[in-house]
């Protein structure tokens, strides 16, 4: 009864450290790079003079895509570095002395590995691709839409990379003055539109701007000549020529897994193989969680104890889950192009947990099967480092 209070304790002591540390070095990691990727839209917000609240609500559907990314890599971070601090302050041998295995000092740290890599899953089939269609419309409401109402007086706006207006001045009744509009959406008709008044109006597909008492100048392309027309009223849709939300194509990142197990029939033939391949990357790439975890475990469980510790195996775990990164990135393209190669995706994600599996339990299994080598090598081993403490 003893010996389970005792494991008990134990297992939450560890597990505590373990996931206090994994929820704030997830959070810092993915703050750090929210920073460092939202700078890319500071230019689309002063542009079109947007407010901070919108900056922070566009940027942070981001997020989500961030933790999928940093989160097997943070777990493998907080377990090795709480593992080696006991090592170093001989708690772990202490937990030996009372009786624990490597496999039961492992126990929370693959407790935690484990509900990590349950939130991937939840991250990679439903959170980021829901996040990321969410961002992609807020994105494209702002380019398309919102900016067109933000127009300031005196300044040439950059409604759309091929449409630019410029204002005179505005009523408080939201009439326009003095408008000109350089439309180069069609570059067989680029055209200059000038007005005395305008009124901008919501339409189905976008903004629209109403103009009264204008003229429409462009040069026709068959004679070299310019042509001028003359209007009392005309309207101008300020959306970007097709490109309307109604018939945005969805991005491979927005899907959920069933349509990238199964492409949509208008997608070209060049790209179902990445599609496919998309998919079973977010169900394999969680499963690295346990792989990077099982990394530092043996890191610090494993090999002969050290006074003073050593950075030989932590920088040698470090270097091993480095180059299971890239060769996940190398096998992901490879896939991408060729999915004949799926299954090196799969390979990557399982075998490296299912060897540090098999190295982690293999002693026990030996000493349960040869119980006298077994205590006694486990009691020369305890007394060599339980000699330091003394």
């Amino acid at each position: 009864m003893r010996t389970g209070r005792l494991v008990t304790r134990l297992d939450l002591y560890l597990f505590r450290q373990l996931l206090v540390g994994l929820l704030a070095v997830t959070v810092g990691l993915t703050a750090l790079i929210w920073l460092t990727q939202s700078l890319r839209f500071v230019q689309l917000v002063v542009d079109h003079g947007l407010s901070p609240g919108v900056f922070v609500a566009l940027t942070a559907l981001l997020v989500p895509s961030f933790v999928a990314v940093v989160l097997p890599l943070t777990t493998f971070v907080v377990i090795q570095f709480v593992y080696q601090r006991l090592a170093v302050d001989r708690e772990i041998t202490v937990m030996r002395a009372a009786g624990l295995s490597d496999l039961a000092l492992a126990r929370p740290a693959l407790v935690l590995a484990a509900l990590a890599t349950l939130a991937g899953y939840g991250l990679n089939l439903w959170l980021v691709p829901s996040s990321l269609a969410a961002f992609r419309a807020y994105q494209w409401e702002i380019s398309n839409q919102v900016a067109a109402f933000l127009l300031q007086d005196g300044v040439f706006t950059q409604v759309s990379p091929n449409l630019t207006v410029y204002i005179r001045s505005r009523a408080p009744d939201g009439t326009l003055h003095g408008i000109l509009i350089d439309d180069a959406r069609n570059r067989s008709a680029e055209a200059t539109v000038m007005a005395r008044r305008g009124q901008l109006v919501q339409g189905k597909d976008g903004p629209k701007v109403v103009l009264s008492d204008g003229s429409r100048q462009q040069i026709d392309p068959r004679t070299g000549r310019l042509d001028l027309l003359t209007f009392r009223r005309n309207v101008l849709d300020l959306a970007e020529t097709g490109h309307r939300e109604a018939s945005r194509p969805p991005g491979m990142n927005e899907e959920g897994l069933q349509a990238l197990l199964h492409p949509p029939a208008f997608l070209p033939a060049q790209y179902r193989p990445h599609w496919i391949a998309e998919a079973h990357k977010r169900l394999a790439t969680p499963l690295s969680t346990l792989s990077y975890a099982l990394i530092a475990l043996l890191s610090v469980l494993t090999g002969t104890f050290r006074r003073h510790g050593s950075l030989i195996r932590p920088l040698a775990a470090a270097g091993i889950v480095v180059a299971l990164v890239a060769l996940g990135l190398g096998v992901g393209d490879l896939a991408a192009r060729d999915n004949a190669a799926i299954g090196l995706i799969w390979a990557q994600a399982i075998l490296p947990a299912l060897a540090g599996f098999a190295l982690l339990i293999g002693p026990e299994i030996s000493a349960r099967r040869h119980p006298a080598g077994g205590l006694a090598g486990r009691g020369l081993s305890g007394g060599a480092q339980g000699t330091p403490g003394a």
